[in-house]
């Protein structure tokens, strides 16, 4: 379980994330939507401990994400290409991550065995380093990479941007596919309404920071977020 209590970021005089109380539940599909400088990046930065908060904490699991690394065993994410290592080619990627997990060659070579209809012949043995690789591989790369090790949460922002149509529908096939484990809690961003609504059970929507709708996704969440966007 994830846990948010008085949560704020500023930087300088600027408020950027204001979240008093927030509940994330285990084995959740959580969605968080807003306009760009919503606070979206800033929360999952907060989560992984890349930013220190100004006020309050997060507590995955009961741990403090701020003043323990215990949380990350059971953590991955992928939130842009930073988070690669762009020379390396992408089995190199794979098996360096997998060693972080405690997997072997042989483990990882059967693991991305699932995702060829992701990869689309485009990503093994190109001998192509990840710098060289286009912004929608590279993000299939980062995705798949946050999935090694079984952990139980996983984040991604934007995972569905860069992608092209038929990778979008197979990644959503996938997300729910993980959904259907009531182990694994994921947490998504994503500025594409359609496609969070499919995905994820609950979405909470930010604006300048604040949230103002958290809402357990059913067949008007859609209309909902469309309405809530176009005033």
């Amino acid at each position: 379980m994830i846990q948010t209590t008085d949560l704020s970021k500023n930087y300088g005089d600027a408020t950027v994330l204001k979240i008093e109380e927030l509940t994330i539940s285990k084995g959740q599909t959580f969605g968080l939507v807003g306009n760009n400088g919503a606070g979206k990046t800033t929360f999952f930065n907060l989560l992984l401990d890349l930013i220190q908060p100004t006020t309050g904490q997060i507590t995955s699991n009961e741990i403090k994400v701020n003043k323990s690394e215990d949380w990350k065993p059971f953590t991955s994410a992928f939130i842009d290409e930073s988070f690669l290592i762009g020379y390396l080619t992408p089995e190199e990627y794979f098996y360096f991550i997998g060693d972080l997990r405690g997997r072997n060659k042989a483990d990882i070579d059967t693991f991305l065995e699932e995702f060829e209809e992701i990869f689309n012949g485009e990503i093994l043995n190109k001998k192509k380093y990840l710098r060289d690789l286009s912004k929608g591989n590279q993000k299939k790369v980062g995705i798949v990479a946050a999935l090694i090790g079984n952990p139980e949460i996983i984040i991604l922002d934007e995972p569905f941007a860069n992608l092209d149509p038929t990778t979008q529908i197979r990644l959503k096939k996938m997300l729910r596919s993980l959904s259907e484990n009531k182990e694994v809690t994921v947490l998504i961003s994503s500025h594409d309404l359609n496609h969070i609504t499919e995905v994820c059970e609950r979405i909470v929507v930010l604006d300048k920071g604040i949230i103002v709708k958290d809402i357990s996704t059913s067949s008007e969440t859609l209309k909902e977020l469309e309405s809530y966007f176009a005033v």
